[in-house]
Order: C-alpha cells, then sequence, then structure tokens
C-alpha cells in the first residue's frame, strides 16, 4: 500500500469556515449595515436601505450566480445599484458607502481557530486563506487583521483578485503559487463539497469538509478525503498525514 504524502501546506476557506457566516447574516443586520453606509455617503436624495434591500433581492440570482465562476466588480455593481435608484455617485462616494456598509467587519472567528492556526504554524506549515469574495483585498484586509488572521497566515488570495471563483483551479493555483508547493503537498479545508472540496481535490490537493458551522450535503459536490466536526480535528489530519520536507 502507497502511503499518502505528507503535506507542507494548509489551506482554509474563509466564510463558514474561519467565520461564522450564514448564521450571522440576517434581514436586519443587512439593513444596519446598509444604514451604515448610506450615513457615510453625505448627499440629498439618497435611496433608503429598503430600496436598496429589493434592488438586491431582485437581483440575487444575477448577481451571485452559484454556477458561475466569474467573479464580479464590487464596486461597479454598487454604483449600478445606486444608478438604477436615480443616485449616481462619484467613485470616491461608492467606496465611502463600501467600507461603511461592510458586513464582515462586525465578525469574528470560530471558537478555537486561532489555536489551530497556530498549532498548525508551529508544526512549520505554510498556511493560506482561500476565499470567494467579490470584495477587494483593500476593504478585506482591514479586516483579516482585526480577527488574528493576518498574522497568522502567510497568504490570502481571493477570487476578487483572480477574477475567477472556486471551484476554478486559478483560485488554487494562485495559492499553491504564492505558498510554493505542490498540490500534492497540501490540504484544502472548506465547508462547501461543489467549491472547496471539488476545486481543490480536482488538483489533486487533500481535502477536510469543514462541518462545525454548516453540514453541506450537496449532492453536487464532491467527496472529501476527510472530515471535521471541529476545527482541531483538523490537527488529527495533518498528523496522520505527516510533515513534508
Amino acid at each position: 500500500m502507497t502511503r499518502a504524502a505528507p503535506v507542507d501546506a494548509v489551506m482554509f476557506d474563509w466564510g463558514d469556515t474561519l467565520i461564522a457566516y450564514d448564521s450571522v447574516v440576517t434581514d436586519e443586520f443587512a439593513a444596519a449595515r446598509t444604514r451604515a453606509g448610506l450615513a457615510a455617503v453625505r448627499r440629498d436624495r439618497v435611496p433608503d436601505a429598503v430600496a436598496i434591500g429589493d434592488w438586491f433581492r431582485g437581483r440575487g440570482r444575477e448577481l451571485f450566480a452559484v454556477e458561475s465562476e466569474d467573479e464580479i466588480d464590487y464596486l461597479a455593481m454598487l454604483a449600478a445599484c445606486f444608478s438604477d435608484l436615480g443616485c449616481e455617485l462619484a467613485d470616491d462616494d461608492v467606496r465611502l458607502y463600501a467600507e461603511e456598509a461592510l458586513w464582515e467587519g462586525e465578525m469574528t472567528v470560530g471558537a478555537d481557530v486561532h489555536e489551530l492556526l497556530d498549532e498548525l504554524r508551529a508544526r512549520s506549515l505554510k498556511l493560506a486563506i482561500v476565499s470567494n469574495t467579490a470584495l477587494p483585498a483593500w476593504l478585506l484586509d482591514p479586516v483579516f487583521a482585526r480577527q488574528g488572521l493576518s498574522e497568522r497566515v502567510d497568504a490570502v488570495v481571493l477570487s476578487s483578485e483572480v477574477g475567477k471563483r472556486k471551484p476554478h483551479p486559478a483560485v488554487f493555483e494562485r495559492a499553491l503559487a504564492e505558498l510554493g508547493v505542490g498540490p500534492s503537498r497540501a490540504l484544502f479545508v472548506g465547508d462547501r463539497r461543489d467549491r472547496d472540496v471539488l476545486g481543490a481535490g480536482r488538483l489533486g490537493m487533500r481535502t477536510v469538509l469543514a462541518r462545525w458551522f454548516r453540514d453541506d450535503v450537496d449532492p453536487d459536490g464532491a467527496e472529501p478525503d476527510f472530515e471535521a466536526t471541529a476545527p482541531l480535528d483538523v490537527l488529527a489530519v495533518v498528523d496522520g498525514l505527516g510533515r513534508g520536507s
């Protein structure tokens, strides 16, 4: 029996893997963030939070089509929203709105996530965050720092910077290149069978389905090599595979 290759790097999805996302976002939460964004735009006759919410709900499938691997331009989308609602915003105002309306800034990492990352670093493994998000890096870099993630990882790869979403190989390939490891020596941890497990597995990475925030049973996804019901379970997977040279 051939022994599985050891690992030199571990990559993590972000939303619902390192942070709780879906369980935090409610209609009221979204409306509150929208109102905060509008307060930053010092203009008369801006649309209200209800109108903006309705605009996004009416275009949700178009804007966030899960079957598309092309990432959207978030700032252009915001500008289009305001324009359609009769308010033309300058680029600086769009950026101000985006900063103040940001949902992710209020989200915190899950229990044991910092401990997991610290233990992996203690094993001399390279670490990365690889996330599907339309938000540009300049918006999220302060969030990663506030969540205590920036100091614990070696690379952050966002679909907004690559232009493609997981499971497209370009997102994973960017992360592998930034860490300087091959796919056979990398482990990917994520909560989505159809994006994380499928995309990473296709490239030859080992995969862990993260089940601590949600339990994905999507029949269209792929079967992971391992499953974890708590963050620290990932340590057992890594230790079982062993450390590369």
